[in-house]
């Protein structure tokens, strides 16, 4: 199985539905904190994107620019390309895409 690549994309600012959820940074620390419990994780790659700096990957780049047309929300959580949460992300959703992805749980 190749690497699963998960990537939040966020800003140290909030984004103005989100006042009371946690930050995109705190969203990416507490996804590999609850992913690592579950999963065996020597096949996740976590990443994160500051959407306030400058990115020279075509795919951060897009995302970067459909966050900033508002077409999604920050957080935005990204599992091999493919959106699968924003905004306040839900942890059963993120495991059933892992899971599709091959991610294996821990024993």
């Amino acid at each position: 199985m190749d690497k699963v690549v998960l990537t939040v994309y966020g800003a140290k600012t909030k984004c103005a539905s989100c006042v009371n959820a946690p930050g995109a940074y705190d969203t990416y620390e507490w996804l590999q904190a609850a992913i690592n419990r579950k999963y065996e994780t020597h096949e996740i790659q976590y990443v994160y994107v500051d959407i306030e700096q400058r990115q020279t990957d075509k795919e951060h780049q897009h995302f970067i620019e459909k966050i900033e047309q508002e077409e999604y929300f920050y957080p935005l959580v990204v599992l091999n390309g493919e959106v699968i949460g924003e905004g306040n992300p839900r942890l059963k959703v993120i495991y059933q895409k892992l899971e599709s992805s091959g991610v294996l749980p821990k024993e």
